[in-house]
């Protein structure tokens, strides 16, 4: 697919299960996969909160080499492990996006590729074209 602009991380699963961090389309969507707690390669152990905020920082520094940015976002999702960090990573969202109010799912999943990851979120963005 030609226009197709792709940006990849750190993260240890990226080239053993063949995925970038995120892919911006010609129409100007971002999409950011799933991130977790993991920094240079190693996961950042944390409450639910602290992994929020992590994994919302893989995403937006994603987003950064791309020329984006918390604005930008339009969707987030979170998956957590257990429901009852649902407010600590509410909270990390909210003091994150606050003022963007993207549209935002929190799903509850049994579990995620390390068991010391308690929060995975996804980000989408998107860039308005430019006046031609």
């Amino acid at each position: 697919m030609s226009g197709v602009r792709r940006v990849t991380s750190d993260a240890p699963w990226e080239d053993t299960f063949g995925y970038s961090r995120a892919v911006e389309l010609p129409n100007g969507l971002v999409l950011v996969s799933g991130c977790t707690s993991v920094i240079d390669g190693a996961i950042v152990d944390g409450g639910p909160y602290e992994q929020a905020v992590n994994s919302f920082g893989v995403a937006l520094a994603a987003l950064a080499e791309l020329g984006l940015g918390r604005d930008d976002v339009v969707r987030t999702r979170m998956h957590l492990t257990h429901a009852r960090d649902v407010e600590e990573v509410g909270r990390a969202h909210k003091e994150i996006f606050g003022p963007v109010r993207p549209a935002a799912s929190m799903l509850i999943v049994s579990g995620l590729v390390d068991p010391r990851l308690v929060v995975e979120v996804e980000v989408e963005a998107y860039r308005e074209a430019t006046p031609s």
